[in-house]
């Protein structure tokens, strides 16, 4: 059997602007912007550059009570894990643009580490993981 989890939700507050702060600031690339008329929505997927695993499906809250989960939708716990092929790189670039970071870079066991907040206050680990480390040989 083979499954993958392809699209993780992320409650955003709009589309372009979430759409500006993925792609324009992190990076990202652009999947897919398709309106949903009869829904009154937008399917909007975002991704990493060159990544394989899984993408953000950036959802618009549309109920008042979905409002009070962006930007906590794991109550303060880091929320999303970004590898990337050089920490440093990524990390000066993030700095320069005003990406604020809530933890400084940090030399684990597992890695390198750094955990910044996203455009309304998700929390992800910036990572540069061990090439032995078990999830990169998922990656390849």
């Amino acid at each position: 059997m083979k499954q993958n989890i392809i699209h993780i939700a992320l409650v955003v507050r709009d589309y372009d602007e979430a759409i500006d702060f993925y792609v324009n600031k992190l990076r990202f690339e652009l999947i897919e912007d398709t309106p949903q008329p009869e829904q009154d929505k937008r399917w909007v997927v975002v991704a990493p550059p060159n990544s394989q695993g899984a993408s953000l499906l950036l959802a618009k809250a549309s109920k008042p009570e979905q409002l009070d989960f962006i930007g906590n939708q794991t109550g303060g716990r880091v929320f999303l894990f970004l590898n990337t092929d050089d920490f440093w790189r990524d990390y000066e670039h993030m700095l320069s643009i005003g990406i604020r970071f809530v933890r400084p870079p940090q030399q684990q066991d597992y890695g390198m580490v750094a955990v910044f907040e996203d455009l309304y206050g998700n929390r992800w680990d910036l990572l540069q993981l061990k090439p032995d480390h078990p999830v990169m040989a998922r990656l390849v």
